[in-house]
């Protein structure tokens, strides 16, 4: 992928524009530079790059303001921005989330660090194209090797899924198993075998939009601020906008989407109630929940299923649907179900 992916450069001191650049060339990459926004921005427009490394503290166009544009242009809307800055507060790491960056690398930066999260970004981009190049190629031969489709987005599709777990060892699986809970819950309410696949691959995806949270709050030890807890939560909208423009037979952006979603209407991100959270994003919930309190985090030891289905059946009819919670509730006392390791 190195001798292929195209990178800009940005940043307004020369010193450490020729050291990014530098860094960049060694590993193979076809690297262009900017020394400041409007260059950047011709540059980019002129010739989309598959990645662009951006300062913020840049004068007359800061770096806010350059990735504005770029999301604002269609050429460059899908372009992924990297934030490489000496900005610390986390309310700027938001306010850069909230414009369309997909990750933040502070200044002074570990050389490995950073091409590690290049090389994230860059995969993910080109699986991501990949998979909508695929479902359009083969749209015309669904009738025909309906199977085979399925098969290639099943591929392509877990493997986006395991760069979300690369970079967060502590969740390791988590899609998985709760995929496969889901898909048992699905099972249990006798859902037509479409729509349980449909469950199955929204699953295998529901966390993909943690790409964009930076990993050292993903596997912080400690209690996360306000702030930090609010990146996390713009997973589902990510995950939403990664997923949106992939034509699948299945609502699979929109049940990543609603996977947070509460039936009295406390969840995020748009406070949906009831019925208006589809059902699969309603048995998505539920089995997210019961994995999440049954398996280990940094900030806590696994609880226990006992107390997982004490929670669902505590907050059933209020937090989670009652006859998903039901069927989950059947699916472990009455089927036995247990986690693949």
């Amino acid at each position: 992928m190195t001798d292929k992916s195209k990178i800009l450069a940005v940043d307004d001191t020369p010193a450490s524009l020729k050291l990014l650049t530098d860094i960049l060339k060694t590993e193979g990459y076809e690297v262009r530079s900017a020394i400041s926004g409007e260059l950047a921005l011709h540059a980019a427009t002129s010739s989309p790059p598959d990645l662009v490394l951006l300062d913020i503290r840049m004068p007359e166009m800061d770096g806010y303001e350059v990735c504005r544009r770029l999301k604002a242009e269609p050429a460059t809307h899908d372009v992924p921005v990297i934030f490489v800055s000496a900005v610390l507060e986390t309310a700027e790491k938001v306010k850069g989330f909230e414009i369309g960056a997909v990750d933040f690398v502070t200044k002074p930066y570990q050389r490995d660090e950073l091409l590690a999260r290049v090389r994230t970004h860059l995969e993910l981009n080109s699986l991501r194209n990949h998979l909508e190049d695929l479902v359009d190629e083969r749209t015309t031969e669904l009738r025909k090797s309906e199977q085979d489709l399925r098969t290639s987005l099943l591929g392509s599709i877990t493997t986006m899924a395991s760069i979300v777990e690369m970079r967060d060892p502590y969740t390791a699986g988590h899609q998985r198993r709760v995929a496969e809970l889901a898909v048992a819950i699905a099972n249990e309410l006798k859902l037509p075998e479409e729509q349980v696949e449909g469950v199955h691959l929204a699953g295998v995806v529901h966390d993909i939009g943690k790409i964009r949270v930076p990993a050292e709050i993903l596997s912080k030890p400690g209690k996360l601020s306000v702030l930090e807890f609010g990146i996390i939560k713009e997973h589902s909208q990510s995950g939403y906008e990664i997923l949106k423009n992939i034509d699948f037979p299945w609502p699979i952006a929109k049940i990543v989407l609603q996977h947070h979603e509460r039936m009295d209407g406390s969840g995020y991100p748009q406070g949906l109630k009831g019925d208006q959270i589809l059902l699969e994003a309603r048995i998505l919930a539920v089995a997210d929940v019961v994995e999440a309190i049954t398996s280990h985090r940094p900030y806590r030891p696994g609880l226990g299923l006992e107390v997982a289905l004490e929670e669902i059946t505590h907050s059933r009819g209020i937090l989670y649907d009652p006859q998903v919670v039901d069927a989950c509730l059947a699916v472990f006392r009455e089927q036995h179900f247990v986690f693949s390791s």
